[in-house]
């Protein structure tokens, strides 16, 4: 298998009315950032298109005056300047997403979709891209994408992932330093805020995804004077006595809903030999299972190399399952690992750079406090594997977060309600192996009747301008769902399923 394609796998209606309790429009020109907020300086980016910037924000907020750090953002102007009616906001996933990243891919579609209505901005969090950044001074081994993620070892032992839990959340505590402890969902709100003064807007349009839809919904919930549309897709549980630590667990089930499509695709009697990976769609995951606890006997690295794990053939399904347009390289890994037998596969092991590794944990780790019982995860890992064998019983796994020095952060998580302006246009993949379907529904339930949900018939993370050619009725019915709303603020008159 080519090794571009071994990384791929591992980086991831109805007529509506508008609602009567909408918000109105932002203003079309922007006004002056206020006083104590200096106003951005525009330059064109380096890189990709638009224009650049950086906002000085404090770096905690119980002392504004106190020490700045620095948030790198972008805008990309409306190109039809006679309809602008405010600012997009895109928030990125993550959390470790860079939100420039994504308007550089994304920004022109989304442009033209709104049919230039918006200047469009983004910015990169705490800890990411060309903003400030933290490092934990980790090992590279301990950067091992799976054994970054708390894979359990064969039979679903968990001892090795405590002892590199406790190891990581040590030298985050010793190396880590202030930035690090100011990484969270909270103060990411608080930038937001920040930018929206900057910016000179009275109130955002916003695109949130993924872990972007708690970002959204956290600021839905602390701001909501300042909102104008706001889109939230692929949504988490919002629980906030779990956070993140309910993300991950939902994962488990999320792979099982997902995995017949992958299954599907692979048995297609249209596919060659290196992409056929059974003849029937039922002998698929079976067939996966079997080859993943074959290769768990196969060391990580043997002659100085890396080779294809158990855990690292479970990790690329994972990451696959994103995607149907990475289907391909994982069904050439399987075919590759079927055929080969007893001989091992050279494998690259993907390793994360050390300050997006220090970002993805912080986040998590300081949002809320993890349970601390060792034996609670090793029962969750066994009662896990059980019950979804595709995950091996790392969602339910112990991380660092549990030997998490700083842990919970001084405030606790928000709790997202139904109080505030009707506004919100959720929109979610009911196959999704991040964020499933089931987790978006509680979301949905909190914002009662501020939100609308648009269901869609189809697989994969992210829904909304995903560039996904499967299900396409489905997903050229959410796009133009939202993107209404965006251009006209029309949503369903209640919650719709895109078949």
């Amino acid at each position: 298998m080519a090794l571009t394609k071994r990384k791929a796998l591992l980086l991831t209606l109805s007529s509506a009315a508008v609602a009567a309790t909408l918000t109105a429009p932002a203003q079309a020109e922007a006004q002056a950032a206020p006083a104590g907020v200096a106003p951005l300086s525009w330059k064109a980016c380096a890189v990709g298109p638009g224009e650049c910037a950086d906002l000085r924000v404090p770096l905690d907020y119980r002392e504004p005056t106190g020490p700045q750090v620095t948030i790198a953002v972008s805008r990309l102007a409306s190109d039809h300047p006679e309809r602008r009616r405010g600012t997009l906001l895109i928030i990125p996933g993550g959390p470790g997403g860079s939100g420039k990243e994504k308007l550089a891919k994304k920004g022109p579609a989304l442009r033209e979709a709104t049919q230039g209505a918006y200047d469009i901005v983004a910015f990169d969090p705490r800890g990411v891209g060309d903003s400030v950044r933290a490092d934990c001074g980790l090992a590279e081994d301990d950067r091992d994408i799976t054994r970054f993620r708390s894979w359990p070892g064969a039979g679903g032992d968990i001892g090795e992932n405590v002892e590199r839990s406790r190891r990581v959340a040590d030298a985050c505590a010793r190396n880590g330093g202030a930035v690090l402890r100011s990484l969270t969902t909270a103060n990411e709100v608080r930038d937001i805020d920040r930018f929206r003064q900057a910016l000179g807007e009275r109130k955002l349009s916003a695109w949130g995804s993924s872990y972007g839809t708690y970002v959204g919904a956290v600021y839905a919930q602390k701001y909501p004077q300042h909102t104008d549309r706001w889109v939230l897709d692929s949504n988490g549980d919002p629980d906030p006595s779990r956070v993140a630590r309910g993300w991950l667990a939902n994962m488990s089930g999320a792979a099982d809903d997902r995995f017949p499509d992958f299954a599907a695709w692979a048995s297609d009697p249209a596919r060659d030999a290196a992409h056929r990976v059974a003849e029937r769609p039922e002998d698929v995951r079976p067939l996966f299972l079997a080859l993943a606890g074959k290769l768990d006997r196969v060391p990580a690295r043997a002659g100085g190399k890396d080779q294809l794990t158990g855990n690292r053939l479970r990790q690329a399904m994972q990451q696959a399952l994103y995607s149907d347009n990475a289907f391909p390289g994982l069904a050439e890994l399987i075919v590759a690992a079927r055929d080969a037998g007893d001989t091992p596969l050279p494998f690259e092991a993907q390793v994360l750079p050390p300050a997006d590794a220090a970002v993805t944990m912080a986040v998590i780790c300081n949002d809320v406090r993890w349970p601390r019982s060792i034996p609670s995860y090793a029962r969750a890992v066994a009662e896990d594997r059980a019950r979804h064998p595709l995950t091996a019983g790392m969602p339910a796994n112990v991380t660092p977060c549990t030997f998490w020095k700083d842990a919970p952060a001084a405030e606790k998580p928000t709790r997202i309600t139904g109080e505030g302006p009707s506004n919100v246009l959720m929109v979610q993949n009911l196959r999704d192996p991040a964020t499933p379907h089931s987790g978006a529904l509680k979301m949905r339930r909190a914002f009662g009747d501020r939100a609308r949900m648009v269901s869609v018939d189809a697989g994969g993370h992210n829904a909304y301008l995903s560039g996904v050619k499967s299900s396409a009725d489905a997903r050229a019915c959410a796009d133009r769902t939202v993107s209404e709303f965006f251009v006209t603020g029309k949503r369903p008159d209640g919650d719709v399923l895109c078949r």
